[in-house]
C-alpha cells in the first residue's frame, strides 16, 4: 500500500499541477474578455448618450426652423397680400395714365381745333376790316382853303415852309388833318391831288407852293410878277401806300394870299384802290 501510494502521490501532483495550470490560463483568457466587454457596453452607452444628445440638438434644431419656417409664411403671406396691393395700385395708375393720355389727346386735338377756329376768326376779322375799309376808302376825299376867316397874305419866310390850309370845306373820310396840313392815306390806292395859290405881284416876292409826299418834292405852282393879281396851279395822281403823307410847302421868300373868297385851295381824292 505504501508503495502505491508512492507510486500515486506524483500522478496526483502532475494532475493538480496541470488542473491548476489549466484554470489559471483559463482565468487569464477570461479576465481580457472580461475587461474588453466591459470597455465595449462603456463605450456603447457612451455613443448612445452622444447619440441621445444629438437626437436632443436635431430636435431643438428642427423645432427652431419650424418657428422660423412659420414665420417665413406669415412674412411672404403679408409680402404676396403686399405685392397683390403694389399690383392693383400699379394697374390703377395704369389705367389712369391711359385716361390721362386720352385726355392729353383730346386737349391737343382741341387746342389745334382751337388754333384752327381762331385763324379762321383772324382771317375773318380781316376780311372784314379789309371789307369796311374798302368801303371807307371809297369815301376819301377833302377841299380846304388857306385861311379859317378874313382876308391875309402868308409869308415871305426865309425857308421852305409847310402850310396848313385852316378852312376845310370837305373831309371825307377824315384822312386831311386841319391842324397839321398833312393828308395820311388811310389805304393803298391811286390818289389825285390840286392845289391852287396866289398873290398880289411884287418885284421881290413870287407865288410858290410844292406839293410834297414823305418829304418827296414831286410838282410846284409858281407865279412871279411885279404888279396885278397873279395865280398858279397844279395837280398830280399818286399811288400811296397807306401812312403816305402829302401836303404842301411855300416856297422860300414867296407870298400865298388868301381872303373869304379862297383863292388858295388845296384838294384830293381817292381815285381807286390798288
Amino acid at each position: 500500500m505504501s508503495c502505491k501510494m508512492t507510486m500515486l502521490f506524483p500522478l496526483l501532483l502532475l494532475t493538480f499541477l496541470s488542473t491548476a495550470r489549466l484554470e489559471t490560463e483559463s482565468d487569464n483568457e477570461i479576465i481580457p474578455q472580461l475587461t474588453e466587454t466591459g470597455s465595449q457596453e462603456r463605450g456603447q452607452a457612451k455613443a448612445s448618450d452622444q447619440q441621445h444628445n444629438c437626437v436632443t440638438d436635431i430636435n431643438s434644431v428642427l423645432r427652431e426652423m419650424s418657428a422660423l419656417l412659420g414665420a417665413l409664411k406669415v412674412e411672404v403671406r403679408y409680402l404676396r397680400e403686399d405685392n397683390e396691393e403694389q399690383a392693383a395700385k400699379v394697374r390703377e395708375l395704369e389705367l389712369q395714365k391711359t385716361e390721362l393720355d386720352k385726355l392729353k389727346e383730346q386737349y391737343q386735338a382741341q387746342s389745334q381745333e382751337l388754333i384752327s377756329i381762331k385763324a379762321k376768326t383772324n382771317t375773318t376779322e380781316n376780311q372784314v376790316e379789309a371789307l369796311k375799309r374798302e368801303r371807307e376808302v371809297k369815301q376819301v376825299a377833302f377841299s380846304a382853303s388857306l385861311l379859317a376867316a378874313g382876308s391875309g397874305t402868308v409869308g415871305p419866310f426865309n425857308t421852305h415852309t409847310p402850310l396848313v390850309f385852316r378852312r376845310v370845306v370837305s373831309n371825307i373820310g377824315n384822312a386831311y388833318n386841319p391842324h397839321t396840313g398833312f393828308f395820311i392815306a388811310p389805304v393803298r390806292g391811286a390818289y389825285h391831288f390840286e392845289f391852287y395859290i396866289g398873290a398880289h405881284g411884287h418885284a421881290a416876292h413870287p407865288t410858290g407852293a410844292v406839293l410834297i409826299k414823305n418829304g418827296e418834292h414831286i410838282f410846284i405852282a409858281y407865279e412871279h410878277q411885279n404888279s396885278h393879281y397873279g395865280s398858279s396851279a397844279n395837280g398830280v395822281t399818286l399811288l400811296l401806300e397807306v401812312g403816305d403823307v402829302v401836303f404842301l410847302r411855300q416856297w422860300v421868300n414867296s407870298r400865298i394870299f388868301d381872303n373869304e373868297n379862297h383863292h388858295s385851295t388845296f384838294s384830293g381824292h381817292l381815285l381807286f384802290t390798288m
